[in-house]
């Protein structure tokens, strides 16, 4: 079995580059949508939300860059383009939102389709003994697991 400079092997590695770039690429739509939410919330909660929405795009800026550069170590090239990430993306894309409640819930919509992806990625590389993604995909999951249930509760229902 051929493998990389880590010691894994190369095809499973450059498959799992290629789920790392698609979660790379709905990061990136996700981020967005928090930068547009941050800068158009209004109402009562604007306050609350002004800063959740900014903790939550800081928090997805440097997962970002976590991703991008798991996939360098692992000898790929990350995505990089604005035409990569729509391409890519799967996430619901925010335009013009301002409602409290619509803004939370795309975010936590956004949350929840972003795990299937981690998921996909967390078994792959335990499969080949890639510690370094494995360990990382498990730290995602367990941050956005909890963020989903604590704006569910704010939401007071289910999604």
């Amino acid at each position: 079995m051929k493998t990389n400079t880590i010691g894994l092997p190369v095809k499973e590695t450059n498959e799992l580059i290629d789920n790392l770039n698609i979660l790379l690429a709905n990061f990136q739509v996700y981020y967005q949508n928090l930068r547009g939410l941050h800068w158009n919330i209004r109402g009562k909660r604007f306050f609350d939300l002004h800063v959740k929405f900014e903790e939550l795009y800081n928090d997805s800026q440097l997962k970002i860059d976590m991703i991008a550069e798991r996939i360098l170590t692992l000898g790929g090239v990350p995505l990089h383009t604005f035409q990569d990430y729509i391409e890519h993306n799967k996430l619901k894309v925010g335009k013009n939102i301002s409602q409290d409640e619509i803004a939370v819930g795309l975010v936590v919509e956004s949350l929840i389709n972003l795990l299937p992806i981690e998921r996909e990625i967390l078994i792959a590389a335990g499969t080949i003994g890639d510690e370094g993604t494995n360990s990382m995909m498990s730290d995602f999951i367990k941050e956005q697991e909890k963020t989903i249930w604590m704006l569910k509760a704010w939401l007071e229902q289910e999604i």
